[in-house]
């Protein structure tokens, strides 16, 4: 029995712990999504000036959409973007060749592949790793927005109702509300005390996290301030709307998730029988390596597995 795909899978997933505990090593416990401690105002306990820890988050923010003139880097930046990394650029990128070398020693210890093969995987297992945690770390985190969002809302209504500006109803998000959300809002509440327009840093968000119920809500604060009106009662309705949207979009999510799965089962079945044959008779495929149809039937293969995908997700995507 052959171990060598059982050994690949292990080196992946730690090549994800090492790059998440560094992360956590870096930053600190507070950057986690499943932490309850809001980042903003722990920097702000530490001693850290109100100037400064806004400059320092507007900068993790933003430079990742900077850095997509370099090679390589523009696939992430959009994703890390919006999953606020701290991670400069450049830091990503080192990780994804210290990974890489770690990936190629724990192949060249646990496995018998050749050399060109153990640095092609290599590259894959470094890149591709930090490639999957970032764009997990974005899902998580918009997804958390997103759920956040008719809250905060909900929060800035009665805050306004007591009589609180709107920006004083902003502070209150960010001081009550967890993260991702909070750190967010306390980047706009800063904003605007050091003399930036809301409606015009909510937008900027709005685009930054390409999120649609975030635009709802920069433009009924622009509209707004031009014509007047009761902001209360506007944003009261826009948290009816937001909740109505996420409920559906929900609805829409356990409908659609029999088709999803069954995509991702029809195109990960033949890879599971694929390394289940490997490892239990390895010598399956003896007696069509060297046939002149097997590789471009593999090539054939695999890209038929990823039309599936493509046409499955096109399918279920419903906009909402």
């Amino acid at each position: 029995m052959s171990a060598e795909p059982i050994i690949y899978g292990l080196i992946f997933i730690a090549v994800l712990v090492l790059v998440e505990g560094l992360y956590l090593v870096a930053f600190g416990k507070s950057i986690s999504l499943n932490s309850r401690v809001n980042r903003r105002l722990e920097m702000l306990d530490k001693g850290a000036r109100r100037e400064q820890v806004l400059e320092q988050l507007r900068k993790e923010m933003q430079q990742h959409m900077k850095s997509r003139s370099i090679p390589l880097y523009s696939l992430l930046a959009e994703r890390a973007q919006k999953a606020a990394i701290a991670f400069t650029p450049r830091q990503l990128i080192m990780i994804m060749f210290a990974l890489a070398i770690f990936a190629f020693v724990g192949l060249s210890v646990g496995t018998e592949t050749d050399t060109p093969v153990r640095i092609a995987l290599s590259a894959v297992i470094g890149i591709g790793g930090v490639y999957f945690w970032v764009n997990s770390k974005a899902t998580k985190r918009i997804a958390l927005i997103e759920e956040q969002l008719p809250d905060a809302v909900e929060l800035m209504v009665r805050s306004l109702r007591v009589g609180h500006p709107f920006v004083s109803a902003i502070q209150i998000v960010a001081k009550e509300v967890p993260d991702p959300l909070a750190t967010e809002m306390g980047i706009i509440a800063d904003e605007a005390a050091y003399g930036r327009d809301v409606a015009e840093a909510l937008v900027e968000m709005a685009e930054r996290l390409d999120m649609q119920d975030l635009r709802f809500l920069s433009v009924a604060v622009g509209i707004q301030q031009q014509s007047g009106g009761n902001l209360a009662e506007i944003l009261e309705g826009l948290a009816k709307v937001i909740r109505s949207r996420f409920r559906l979009f929900r609805r829409v999510k356990a409908i659609t998730a029999e088709a999803k799965w069954s995509g991702k089962f029809l195109s990960a079945f033949p890879l599971v029988c694929l390394a289940v044959i490997q490892i239990t008779a390895p010598n399956y495929y003896d007696d069509v390596l060297d046939h002149p149809y097997f590789i471009p039937a593999c090539f054939f293969v695999g890209i038929t597995l990823t039309l599936n995908l493509i046409v499955m997700r096109w399918l279920t995507n419903i906009k909402v």
